[in-house]
């Protein structure tokens, strides 16, 4: 258990804590949000230890295990699997005694040192070390280099993949998916859900959130506020909240009306794809949203330029990738045929490293082609947000230069005003930026791009450094934008709200995606089992190879081969009944939705209506009864014929 009591905490002159009260009971998992500079990280170093309260008591259970990720990695040049197995201190002192023990030819204790490391569970360590790393987007390849070898933001998935290593009781996790691409974090999020412990994680994106916690503690004015449920969870009972306060009526109304223009103007969209569908209903929540985030001090828009090109770009018969200075290159993508109209709103989907971001440089310009051509319109205006656009701001000069740089003879007041709208208030917008968080300088950096008015907006990870706050106005200001969108995001809100259909970029090629982030999920599950799969039978397959004459060998590769081949139907057959299931279900759905309405039951004249729509939904129930049998029957012939292809 941890409490707080009556707990207050000052940083410097700024008070965080006034007073404050906090219960979190152990298996709880915890999402703590609040506006940057709330105190969410000075909490975590309250239950580390690291500060002590200035007032009030802190209780935490006796023995606790505590992980914590450390926001600095030193360039070591110890291999990344080594680095990650160091987490397990217990174990590494464990290791090092059977060393000495085996040096001292002490076979007494050598016994009972391999006795501590099988409770430990050290002889599957490697195992589980390398598991962690690639599902955080490491290759196979890439474990036994030194840590030394990767960027900033790669020592960064180390680091999560140590500290998830290590065994604990409490989890404390601040920010673990600003480095992470979309792959890695469902990866993660599926590892948190089976974390057994307490978690309590720090984060700005409301989808992991919402997979992950069953509780949410809010920084409200100096006080902890601990909401039961997931972060939807949290906004809905807050905007119910604040909706009872009479002074913010005026503000959610007009909140409310600026999400209902935003609705009217994509409802007629809604029919181009299953993106577009989930996009309306994600618009039509943001009413709720909206009325919780009333207080924000973010608010903005991104103007459009004020004329545009039919068609904005073109990519033909283009090859991306890499030129080296030995005239080598490596191919990211190959024969990319891309068309960008005025108004599209694209997400870009894809495995980490199959050449996203290569996409997007490309289309900018930054990366020349390799081969093919790019054709930009007459009237091109593009506004480009890189990974690492923080990077380049000048660090000595202040927002406000910043901005009078692009544009010399602008109105000071409208500088500070369009600043303003980014929380640059007062003198906010004179400070050295060298001063300022990573969350301000990534503001800052947003701020630039929409105020060179680009028709065509090309955002790659975006949202990293920023709070929900600012997240929430950002997806707001992307919604309402006039020109045309391509982002690569892991915050599926975001996408969600901001795009009307997605682009698949893997296997060097460029393609629509015909779904949404949930048929994402899908095909990257799909596509990893067919990995493995294969993998399994290449083993399988050398494992023959090296224990039998050659005939045998011959015979055997034939009876892989044709094992193989018979696995393309039974996979076939289970695809399509999954596939036709979601076709039902989904029929299913509207027609449970339609008889929730109550006028269907009081209106005698639409009597024949409810009972088609009743009839209906009695076939599509038996239909899908009949899919799930068929699909589950599939699958398990499907795992028969794997069981004999990996015994033969």
């Amino acid at each position: 258990m941890i409490a707080l009591r009556q707990v207050s905490l000052q940083r410097g002159t700024q008070p965080l804590l006034e007073g404050a009260d906090l219960t979190l009971h152990a298996g709880h998992k915890a999402g703590i949000v609040g506006p940057n500079g709330a105190g969410k990280s000075s909490l975590f170093k309250l239950l580390l230890g690291e500060l002590a309260p200035d007032k009030g008591e802190l209780e935490m259970s006796g023995g606790q295990r505590i992980a914590h990720m450390d926001q600095e990695v030193e360039a070591l040049d110890r291999s990344i699997v080594g680095y990650v197995l160091d987490g397990d201190r217990e174990l590494r002192r464990t290791e090092t005694a059977l060393e000495q023990a085996r040096q001292r030819e002490d076979a007494h204790r050598e016994a009972e040192l391999h006795g501590a490391i099988e409770a430990l569970d050290g002889y599957s360590a490697p195992a589980r070390a390398a598991q962690l790393l690639v599902g955080l987007g490491f290759y196979q390849a890439d474990l036994d280099r030194p840590l030394s070898a990767f960027s900033g933001g790669w020592r960064m998935r180390v680091n999560l993949a140590r500290t998830l290593f290590k065994p604990s009781d409490l989890l404390l996790l601040d920010e673990p998916t600003n480095h992470l691409d979309l792959d890695a974090l469902l990866w993660l999020e599926q590892w948190l859900t089976r974390y057994p412990g307490t978690l309590l994680l720090i984060s700005h994106d409301r989808d992991f959130l919402d997979a992950v916690c069953d509780h949410i503690v809010h920084f409200d004015r100096q006080s902890l506020v601990i909401y039961r449920g997931n972060y939807s969870t949290f906004e809905r009972t807050r905007a119910e909240k604040l909706a009872l306060q009479q002074a913010e009526a005026a503000k959610q109304q007009a909140r409310r009306e600026e999400i209902e223009r935003f609705v009217t103007r994509f409802r007629a969209k809604a029919s181009k794809a299953r993106a577009a569908q989930s996009r309306l209903k994600m618009l039509e929540r943001m009413g709720d949203i909206a009325v919780a985030h009333a207080d924000s001090p973010f608010h903005f828009t991104i103007p459009s330029a004020d004329r545009s090109s039919h068609p904005l770009l073109v990519l033909d018969e283009a090859r991306l990738g890499y030129r080296h200075a030995d005239g080598r290159e490596t191919v990211q993508l190959d024969d990319v045929k891309v068309t960008l109209l005025p108004g599209q709103r694209i997400g870009l989907l894809g495995p980490n490293g199959a050449g996203k971001s290569t996409l997007i440089k490309s289309l900018t310009g930054d990366l020349p082609l390799l081969a093919g051509r790019r054709v930009p319109g007459e009237h091109l205006a593009i506004g480009y947000f890189a990974q690492h656009q923080l990077e380049g701001l000048d660090l000595a000069s202040t927002p406000f230069q910043h901005v009078q740089r692009l544009s010399p003879t602008a109105a000071d007041l409208d500088i500070r005003k369009f600043l303003g709208g980014f929380g640059f208030q007062g003198d906010d917008v004179f400070a050295e930026v060298g001063r300022f968080s990573g969350g301000e300088k990534a503001r800052l950096a947003l701020s630039l791009v929409a105020w060179q008015k680009p028709n065509l907006l090309l955002l790659d990870e975006p949202t990293n450094h920023l709070d929900l706050e600012m997240r929430e106005a950002l997806t707001e200001a992307l919604a309402s934008f006039e020109g045309t969108v391509i982002i690569v995001s892991h915050d599926r809100h975001l996408l969600r709200a901001t795009v009307d259909e997605f682009w698949r970029v893997a296997d060097h090629g460029v393609a629509p995606f015909d779904g949404d982030l949930e048929d994402y999920r899908a095909w990257l599950k799909s596509r990893l089992e067919g990995e493995r799969r294969e993998a399994r039978a290449d083993k399988a397959e050398r494992q023959v190879e090296g224990g039998a004459p050659r005939e045998d060998r011959k015979a055997s590769r034939r009876a892989a081969a044709e094992l193989r081949e018979k696995l393309r139907p039974l996979k076939r057959d289970r695809d399509r009944a999954e596939k036709a299931m979601e076709k039902v279900q989904a029929e299913l759905v509207g027609v449970e939705e339609g008889l929730g309405e109550a006028a269907l039951y009081t209106d005698p004249t639409r009597k024949d209506e409810l009972t088609e729509r009743l009839g209906r939904q009695g076939e599509l129930k038996s239909r899908l009864e009949e899919l799930e049998q068929a699909w589950i029957d599939a699958e398990e012939a499907l795992e028969a014929a794997e069981a004999e292809l990996n015994g033969a």
